[in-house]
């Protein structure tokens, strides 16, 4: 009777422990899943889901803010499920207008899972040691915070072209922009793929 009690005992803790474990992988797929509803308004599926933000700076705010640089700023937001791992792979595409400059600037990348506490936030990075941004979200959802250091960008979507790179550096008023939640018709000229950019006619 002893021994029987022991191996029930045992069985107990044996499965408590396993459920202990398995915890912290469905905390952070949960993480994920409040990410995606706050950033795209949906738990990201089998099909691709978009965000997109805006920001364009009236001659007021520049004229208050004499050493930002940057003009104009479109972010666009991608999450596509990863058949392998069934979670979601995020990237984004920033483009990007100069106030004293002509011509359209880019930067492309892939972004980390959503790991923070509250799930607001998450870093991207550019291929080839290109720096990147952090990405915050507002708390209403209706905006984000573009945060940038360091990000190669280069000019009319060529990317591989190494005169047309340079880096965008985070001087005193280049460092955080504030962008507003968008129409996804605003970050269509960041997708140059024809069939992505059919499928995006139609979300």
């Amino acid at each position: 009777m002893k021994h029987r009690f022991s191996a029930v005992a045992f069985a107990a803790v044996a499965l408590a422990m396993i459920a202990a474990e398995s915890t912290p992988a469905r905390a952070t797929d949960h993480t994920d899943d409040g990410f995606a509803r706050r950033l795209f308004g949906t738990p990201t599926g089998a099909q691709k889901s978009y965000a997109c933000f805006v920001r364009r700076y009236d001659g007021d705010h520049l004229a208050r803010h004499r050493l930002q640089r940057v003009s104009a700023m479109r972010l666009l937001v991608t999450a596509e499920q990863d058949a392998e791992s069934n979670t979601p792979n995020y990237s984004f595409r920033l483009g990007l207008k100069y106030r004293d400059r002509q011509g359209d600037f880019a930067s492309s990348g892939e972004c980390g899972r959503a790991e923070s506490a509250d799930a607001g936030q998450f870093g991207c990075g550019v291929d080839c040691d290109g720096g990147g941004i952090e990405v915050e979200i507002a708390t209403d959802n209706k905006s984000v915070l573009v945060k940038i250091e360091r990000l190669r960008i280069w000019r009319n979507n060529r990317p591989d072209d190494e005169a047309s790179s340079q880096s965008l550096a985070g001087g005193a008023d280049d460092r955080v922009f504030r962008l507003d939640r968008a129409g996804l018709e605003d970050c269509r000229s960041l997708v140059t793929d024809r069939q992505e950019l059919a499928a995006l006619r139609h979300k």
